[in-house]
């Protein structure tokens, strides 16, 4: 029998974390030459689902009209999902269903509407980098992996945003059908069988608007600006006439970090920008951003976007006249 794949489509999905998940799974049909998946798109409520880019979806079913076999539940994303209050029908034909499948998870924010329905509780998951903090702030006991693609927590599989959606669903077909189809799915999808990195090579976290209080902010300015200079805490103390104590409990308590962590990721961004935008050497990137040399570079910019400098600059060539 084949496997039942069903995709639950919010109002305001978007179009990709349905479609490209799909795809993935009707490309291994392909490949293994026989039907292995049944697709299904399930909406939460009667008619065409109006997707986050205004395109209709037509399901093929209601939730809580849906009663059949299911194999993999997935929670496709929306840009409003953390916002949305579904039915206690809907959350509940999820919670009972998501049980009874072999594996279930969520795309991209999809993961709000798990969490609503109680079935992320403690657990270990993914998603979209820039939707951490709000996922965390509702659901405090979430062990979330901010760099990951995908996360595979017994039975639940979560994946970050949007694209992401795809190296989950070639996952899951590795997991099925073995590494040979998957490869041959990730050839014919154009798509990396094992992308490089994870998603905070993507996320434009580090360099933020600055907050805090005035004096805090001027200093962030300032920061952002001379990337170069020494920005101990004594220097920056200094430099808004307070002491480096006083400053350093002042900083952590308006901006939510330590003021050496802020300078660390304010100086990453910056890397970020050079290599993005310019043709500097490594050691020159390094000497412009306040890294003491390319090794220091290589290291902290790795811990913080998951991908070493050269790597990165590979994945955003500059263009040229």
């Amino acid at each position: 029998m084949s496997k039942v794949v069903s995709v639950l489509a919010l109002p305001g999905v978007q179009l990709l974390d349905v479609a490209g998940p799909l795809d993935v799974f009707a490309q291994a049909n392909v490949e293994a030459g026989r039907e292995v998946y049944t697709l299904r798109v399930i909406a939460c409520e009667a008619g065409p689902v109006r997707s986050s880019s205004g395109a209709r979806l037509l399901p093929d079913t209601i939730a809580t009209e849906e009663t059949g076999r299911i194999d993999t539940l997935l929670v496709a994303g929306a840009p409003n999902a953390g916002k949305l209050n579904l039915s206690p029908d809907v959350l509940k034909w999820l919670r009972a269903t998501a049980m009874r499948s072999r594996r279930y998870g969520s795309v991209c924010t999809g993961a709000f509407i798990l969490a609503a329905a109680g079935l992320l509780d403690g657990r270990h998951i993914t998603t979209h980098w820039a939707a951490v903090e709000a996922l965390l702030h509702t659901y405090p006991s979430l062990q979330i992996d901010e760099d990951a693609l995908y996360v595979r927590d017994g039975k639940l599989r979560t994946a970050a945003g949007v694209t992401a959606g795809l190296d989950l669903a070639l996952a899951l077909v590795e997991e099925d059908l073995g590494r040979d189809i998957a490869r041959r799915v990730a050839g014919q999808l154009v798509m990396y069988f094992k992308r490089p990195g994870g998603q905070l090579q993507f996320s434009r976290k580090g360099g933020a608007v600055p907050t805090g209080r005035s004096a805090l902010q001027e200093v962030q300015r300032w920061v952002a600006a001379n990337p170069e200079l020494d920005h101990s805490v004594a220097s920056m103390a200094k430099h808004v006439g307070l002491s480096p104590r006083h400053f350093a409990r002042l900083f952590h308590a308006e901006v939510g970090i330590t003021a050496g962590a802020w300078v660390e990721a304010t100086r990453v961004a910056a890397a970020r920008n050079l290599l993005e935008n310019g043709h500097d050497t490594p050691k020159l990137v390094a000497a412009k951003c306040g890294f003491a040399n390319t090794d220091t570079l290589r290291r902290v910019f790795k811990k913080h976007v998951g991908i070493s400098p050269a790597e990165y600059r590979k994945q955003h060539p500059v263009q040229t006249e």
